[in-house]
């Protein structure tokens, strides 16, 4: 039987930067550490625009932009090749699952929301620009911490990760969830909003705790309101950019998008 369509059945959270680990910083050093033990420095800005993409090809998209290849040619006298991406993501790798367990706690605020909707009978879906290998240290760290999505599925596990919709169709086919329109995608990266855009569900960005944000808890806490309303409201401009139809500051306000999305009658204008 067909679900009633007027009103939201699922959401489809991404992990680190939404969920769990804020400010989505385990990737972040060891991309870092990567490129700088190459002999090829990159800047958090450069490791953050690619972020929440399958992590080769996130490592291949750092190596396409302009500067660094052009610093990886200066370094080894030849373009970047698929050899070299390889070789980058065996280290990245290897750094990431060193620290991965130290970047599972829960996002302030995001334990109670997804209680919340779970008491509305939302089922919780997830995807993830993680490999199935990275997941196996974060889903029990995660789970001993509070949070466990009714269903995961990495981004090695389809046919391609985001911006590619599989991993979304995925969660619907095992959620038993029907139509892309009765569901939302939530995330902190542009490759997010991509992602379910292109499965044809809504999209909710989040801002604070994101890897677009890119600052930490206590970075967040200190900064000065005006300068940290400057930084969001870039953020904000980003996600506009790719198209979110929804941009919280907060995971908590989910309840009230998704309460706006069904007085709506899960009908959106296409842009």
């Amino acid at each position: 039987m067909l679900i009633h369509t007027e009103s939201i059945k699922a959401v489809i959270f991404d992990w680190a930067g939404t969920v769990i680990d804020y400010g989505c910083f385990a990737p972040m050093h060891a991309f870092i550490q990567t490129f700088e033990e190459a002999g090829v420095p990159v800047t958090d800005r450069e490791a953050r625009i690619p972020m929440g993409l399958l992590k080769w090809d996130h490592i291949h998209a750092i190596l396409e932009m302009e500067r660094v290849k052009q610093a990886w040619i200066d370094a080894y006298g030849t373009h970047p090749v698929k050899e070299d991406v390889d070789r980058l993501y065996v280290r990245f790798e290897a750094i990431l699952m060193d620290s991965l367990k130290t970047y599972t706690d829960p996002i302030p605020g995001a334990l109670e929301t997804v209680e919340t909707l779970r008491n509305a009978g939302l089922a919780i879906g997830s995807t993830t620009g993680y490999t199935a290998s990275m997941m196996a240290v974060i889903v029990p760290e995660a789970k001993r911490k509070g949070y466990s999505p009714d269903y995961m599925v990495a981004s090695d596990e389809v046919k391609a990760g985001r911006p590619y919709p599989y991993m979304i169709f995925q969660n619907l086919v095992e959620l038993g969830i029907y139509p892309p329109k009765a569901v939302i995608k939530v995330g902190d990266t542009v490759s997010d909003i991509h992602e379910g855009r292109n499965a044809g569900v809504w999209t909710v960005a989040i801002i604070l705790g994101s890897s677009e944000l890119g600052l930490t808890q206590a970075e967040v806490e200190s900064l000065h309101p005006d300068e940290l309303a400057e930084r969001m409201n870039q953020t904000r401009l980003t996600f506009e950019q790719a198209g979110a139809d929804y941009i919280i500051g907060s995971i908590t306000q989910l309840p009230i998008v998704i309460e706006e999305i069904e007085r709506s009658g899960l009908e959106r204008v296409i842009r």
